[in-house]
């Protein structure tokens, strides 16, 4: 009988792009690698974008007006001459010339487009003295990637990251600096559903969780025009990306026009914001700096967050942002949910009855780490109200003092041979729970292994710990496993004790 083939498992474009660009190994640097390929992309992506809106006017029969940029601006469509179209990149790609065609094009599509001030490089790829040859073998991989076919994915970012995790992070902020995965981005939108108001991203990195939010409203047939972006970044490359990620999806937004530490200078201090997601850098120390930040209005009420660790800074700085009715979603280290000195702060919070859900998410969601996360979900107003969203009469029942906990270490599916994320069957399962929980208090139900409503007083007996296990009941079939592994590990201990009685007995030294 034939032995069957073994089937050849199809490289991610993320690998695929790394395998090109590592091809130029010996003429740049492995940092440099990201940003070579980033501006590729990104002419890709707009010239993809163009073509398409170009194709459509001349299938609708307005080809008369192809070549005026009204109508591709007028749908946040960057109208590109000839000379700037990925076309023409790689109808050249062979010529000595082709760094400077692409520094050309860079340069003259950020001039005519004022979005994009200070986000493209500049003379970069003129500068690296890069091999044509290599050069032309990467516009080759590129030229094969499909950037429209998939519009949710943030293909900016991805790349980005991905990159960032080849070279050990050499330029970023160490282990705080992830891109947060689409589907936990996806989550997060689907919870605090941020249709009309203010959104807030304190630390906004790639802008991945903006681009997210409008594909949401987008999907629920919202208006992005009832939607006002606030953000802040401090490292340089990111920034850049930020506005590049935001400026080719025509998506307007206040990230200011300089860099800054969202501690040492908030730019946003009276900014009251009805949404706020975020993915924080993690566990980050020394955030003060030498500014002390010891009386800051962002504490007010609340400890001065320990110099150790800034999560319950950036906590603190979200809460002082929310509007009366606001909500937040954000990613922190599970190391946040109990113990530590902010013990004080997080008691407090509790106590305010600020904290409305805790999501433990399930490890290896992450490119540049495997860890296991948490999902948390403040409410200013826990308070019963009524309220129209997208047309639609909506109410929150009363929660006051009662907190939901939801263990998702279990969920998601495969992505990309070691990854797990969550389709969309996941996302409104977890969704439609937390809504359920808010809205109707006899149709929501406690499930074993999943979900738990705690009051607050069961909370202040475990000291407010907000570690979801404290409170979400395992299953009967569990108990009887714990219990039967109890059983063997006493049983393992006597016999262990008793095998060394002996040898001591003999005279053998343990």
């Amino acid at each position: 009988m034939a032995k069957a083939k073994a089937v050849k498992k199809q490289k991610s474009m993320e690998e695929t792009l790394w395998a090109s660009a590592n091809k130029l190994r010996g003429t740049v640097e492995s940092s440099e690698y990201k940003h070579i390929v980033l501006g590729l992309i990104f002419l890709k992506f707009v010239s993809d974008t163009f073509e398409e809106k170009r194709e459509q006017l001349i299938a609708d029969g307005k080809e008369a007006f192809i070549e005026m940029v009204e109508f591709y601006t007028m749908e946040n469509v960057f109208y590109l001459p000839e000379e700037l179209r990925w076309s023409f990149i790689k109808l050249n790609a062979k010529q000595d010339d082709v760094a400077l065609k692409i520094d050309t094009a860079l340069s003259t599509i950020e001039k005519n487009n004022p979005s994009l001030k200070g986000a493209l490089p500049d003379n970069y790829f003129s500068r690296l003295g890069l091999d044509v040859g290599k050069l032309s073998s990467l516009i080759d991989t590129i030229n094969n990637i499909n950037t429209l076919e998939d519009k949710g994915h943030d293909i900016v970012g991805r790349v980005y990251v991905y990159f960032l995790s080849k070279f050990a992070i050499a330029e970023g902020k160490g282990k705080g600096e992830f891109y947060t995965p689409k589907s936990i981005v996806n989550l997060i939108a689907n919870m605090i559903e941020p249709y009309k108001g203010k959104i807030y991203d304190p630390a906004c990195g790639s802008g991945g969780m903006f681009v997210h939010s409008i594909k949401f409203i987008e999907a629920h047939k919202g208006n992005q025009k009832d939607i006002s972006i606030y953000g802040q970044e401090q490292t340089a490359t990111t920034y850049k990306l930020a506005k590049m990620n935001l400026a080719i999806r025509g998506i307007s937004a206040n990230l200011e026009d300089v860099l800054a530490d969202t501690f040492a200078k908030d730019q946003h201090k009276d900014l009251k914001a009805d949404f706020i997601m975020a993915n924080p850098p993690f566990d980050q120390k020394d955030w003060r700096g030498k500014n002390e930040l010891l009386d800051v209005p962002r504490w007010a009420g609340y400890e001065t967050p320990p110099k150790s660790n800034a999560n319950y800074a950036w906590i603190l700085n979200m809460v002082s942002k929310l509007s009366q009715n606001g909500g937040a979603g954000f990613i922190l280290a599970n190391g946040a949910l109990s113990g530590g000195e902010e013990y004080k702060i997080r008691k407090k919070l509790i106590e305010n009855d600020l904290v409305e859900a805790i999501v433990i998410l399930p490890r290896n969601m992450f490119y540049t780490t495997d860890i296991s996360v948490t999902l948390w979900i403040l409410n200013a107003n826990k308070k019963l109200r009524k309220f129209e969203q997208n047309g639609v009469n909506k109410v929150h029942r009363d929660r006051t003092g009662e907190i939901l906990f939801t263990n998702l270490r279990h969920k998601g599916i495969p992505f990309e041979k070691k990854f797990t994320q969550f389709n969309q069957e996941i996302v409104d399962k977890i969704s439609s729970t937390y809504h359920t929980w808010q809205s109707d208090k006899e149709a929501y139900k406690d499930v074993p292994e999943y979900c738990y409503s705690a009051l607050k007083n069961e909370v202040e007996k475990k000291d407010y710990s907000l570690v979801p296990s404290k409170y979400i009941e395992i299953d009967t079939k569990m108990k009887a496993l714990q219990s039967e592994f109890k059983t063997l590990l006493a049983e393992e201990e006597k016999s262990n004790k008793e095998l060394l009685h002996t040898f001591k007995e003999l005279g053998y030294a343990i």
